[in-house]
C-alpha cells in the first residue's frame, strides 16, 4: 500500500523529516475528542461492525506503542519478522470499550511523543532497516514504510473517528 484509496493518505508525499512532528501532532485532536466528547457517546457503536471511538482512540495507542517496541527490535535484528499486533483481539481483551477516555488521551500523547522521539533519532542507514510486516500483506518494509505506516493508521482513524462523531448518537 503506497496510496490509501479511502482516506487518501500518500505514504510516498510525507518527508521523513516531517514523521515526527506529524505523530507527535495527532495528540491534540484524539485528546480534544477523548476529552470532550460525552463518554457514552465515546463507548457507542451507532455503526455496526464498527468500533466506538474510544476503541479507535485505543488502537491508535496501542499502534503507537507497537511501532515503539518493534523499532528497537528491527535495530538489534537484521529483517526481524514482526509478530502482528493482534488488532482484533485487543478491543476485547484489553477492554477497550471500558478504558478511561482521559487515561487514552495521556497515553495517546506519550506514545505518540515516545515513538516521534525515536524515529527522531535514527541515523539515514537506520531509516533503511527492514522487517518483515505483516499487514496489509506480509512484505520486507523498510523503517521509512512502517513510520509511514504509524502516520498513516493516526490520520486514517482520526477519519473514521469524525464520521462516528457526525453520526446522529442513535445511529
Amino acid at each position: 500500500m503506497d496510496r490509501c484509496a479511502e482516506c487518501g493518505f500518500d505514504y510516498d508525499a510525507l518527508a521523513v523529516s516531517d514523521i515526527p512532528s506529524t505523530l507527535r501532532s495527532f495528540a491534540d485532536p484524539y485528546g480534544t475528542r477523548m476529552v470532550e466528547t460525552d463518554v457514552e457517546r465515546l463507548r457507542a457503536h451507532p455503526v455496526d461492525g464498527v468500533w466506538s471511538v474510544l476503541e479507535y482512540g485505543c488502537h491508535v495507542r496501542d499502534v503507537l506503542q507497537v511501532q515503539r517496541q518493534r523499532i528497537d527490535l528491527i535495530l538489534a535484528e537484521d529483517c526481524p519478522t514482526l509478530t502482528p499486533m493482534g488488532r482484533d483481539e485487543r478491543v476485547t481483551r484489553d477492554h477497550y470499550n471500558e478504558q478511561d477516555p482521559r487515561a487514552v488521551a495521556d497515553d495517546l500523547r506519550a506514545a505518540a511523543n515516545e515513538l516521534a522521539s525515536a524515529f527522531a533519532a535514527l541515523s539515514a542507514d537506520e531509516w533503511q532497516r527492514t522487517a518483515i510486516y505483516n499487514y496489509p500483506t506480509t512484505r520486507e518494509r523498510t523503517l521509512v514504510w512502517i513510520a509511514r505506516n504509524a502516520v498513516h493508521e493516526g490520520t486514517h482513524h482520526l477519519l473514521d473517528v469524525d464520521r462516528l462523531l457526525s453520526t446522529a448518537p442513535d445511529g
